[in-house]
């Protein structure tokens, strides 16, 4: 069996509408299942994502999911989700989606390395690094 790897991003009420926006970006299908769906006691709200997962066209799987608990604190960052490939226009199609509503700190542009690299944060607070070439 081969190892396989995917992100799984944590939201505060947002789940459906991050992967929905994840899935205009990437292509492919989205997942979602409520903790009242899941059989959730109490503590939990019934209508928070307890599960939810993209299945890109491309193959690979992102994950997320609301909050576990009522209260929970929700910490935004310290990680960074990265794309490298050959595939140029796609990425700067997908970069520049990624961008609507958030803020880009590097542009994609040409590198010391010869690639085109950029990174950005998008409105959900997650940041993205991307690396073409």
């Amino acid at each position: 069996m081969a190892i396989n790897f995917s992100a799984y991003l944590a939201f505060s009420g947002e789940t459906p509408e991050a992967l929905e926006f994840y899935k205009s970006v990437f292509g492919g299908t989205v997942d979602l299942n409520k903790f009242g769906e899941m059989g959730a006691g109490a503590g939990f709200d019934p209508d928070a994502i307890m599960h939810g997962q993209l299945t890109t066209d491309a193959g690979w799987t992102l994950m997320a999911a609301d909050s576990t608990k009522p209260g929970d604190e929700l910490v935004r960052g310290g990680s960074t989700l990265t794309l490298w490939g050959d595939e140029h226009e796609t990425m700067e199609q997908q970069f520049k989606k990624l961008a609507e509503g958030g803020t880009i700190g590097t542009p994609l542009e040409k590198q010391m390395w010869g690639a085109v690299y950029g990174d950005l944060t998008d409105k959900f607070g997650i940041t993205w690094s991307f690396n073409i070439g």
